[in-house]
């Protein structure tokens, strides 16, 4: 009997099993599946306990991932590389109702509230580390500032994918090159130039500075959704709660005090619950145009 069909005999009969799936590794040491031949996925209905297993079968080691349904989704609307990743390539063994099928289809789609979710989330990657590059060379840091914009050139590819309808692949390199020749030049430029490192890391952050000015408002339009649906004010907890948004990993105040200084945002002091003048609550409001 091969791995598959063992998995199949194996979770066939456990009435909480809505979806097996397996990504198998035609390359060594790929991270999809954390070095392992074999990656099986267990999907349970909402309540099972998370587990990871590993296990070895015929000499192929396999790591058995068990989630519940509320785990999954909520990756996905996080937006988690390698779970979209597992969804799309992995090979689904057994399902019940179609419910891993219509995952697949879902992503596969690329539906403009995950393409928005998603960008969001990429920017606020990139804002954070080219804030932090920027930092660094005020402070002459010049290996950690190279650090930190070389991920933020990797934020920027993935907005840049996810803008032409693509999910980013973890080869995101190659990847970009066939899809926007600009970004990977800047990548080249970074890597490769002959120049120092602080004369490169200064011109990538150059591109860096334009794309910030010029990104921001489309790739914050969530919020701008959100300051958009009411007149009065937003604490930073309900931005954080809001539907689209609550589930994503996010730098929310960061991003925030960037549209305040930007001037698409603007504060407003609010007298605090407890009626303490001395400590008023800060707000925030779209700007007037």
């Amino acid at each position: 009997m091969n791995t598959k069909q063992y998995f199949i005999e194996t979770y066939r009969s456990q009435l909480d099993v809505v979806g097996l799936v397996a990504i198998e590794n035609p390359y060594p040491y790929n991270p999809l599946i954390e070095g392992l031949d074999v990656l099986v996925l267990v999907v349970r209905e909402s309540g099972a306990n998370e587990t990871t297993q590993h296990v070895c079968q015929h000499g192929k080691r396999t790591m058995v991932r068990t989630f519940d349904t509320g785990r999954l989704e909520q990756w996905i609307a996080g937006r988690s590389g390698s779970v979209i990743q597992w969804m799309v390539r992995g090979e689904i063994l057994m399902e019940r109702d179609n419910y891993l099928t219509n995952i697949r289809e879902q992503l596969m789609l690329f539906p403009d509230i995950m393409r928005e979710q998603k960008r969001f989330a990429e920017f606020s990657g990139f804002l954070r580390t080219y804030l932090q590059a920027k930092q660094d060379l005020e402070d002459n840091h010049i290996l950690d500032a190279h650090s930190h914009v070389m991920a933020a050139l990797h934020h920027w590819a993935h907005i840049v994918l996810i803008e032409e309808g693509h999910h980013p692949e973890l080869t995101v390199w190659k990847q970009i090159r066939r899809v926007h020749p600009g970004v990977y030049k800047l990548y080249e430029e970074l890597t490769a130039s002959p120049e120092s490192l602080e004369q490169r890391v200064r011109l990538v952050m150059l591109a860096c500075e334009f794309t910030v000015m010029n990104k921001m408002k489309s790739c914050c339009s969530l919020l701008f959704e959100a300051f958009s649906s009411r007149q009065e004010p937003w604490t930073i907890c309900e931005l954080q709660n809001y539907p689209p948004i609550h589930e994503l990993h996010i730098d929310l105040s960061l991003i925030v005090q960037n549209l305040v200084k930007r001037a698409y945002v603007r504060e407003v002091a609010v007298m605090p619950a407890n009626g303490d003048p001395d400590v008023m609550e800060l707000r925030y409001l779209l700007t007037a145009i």
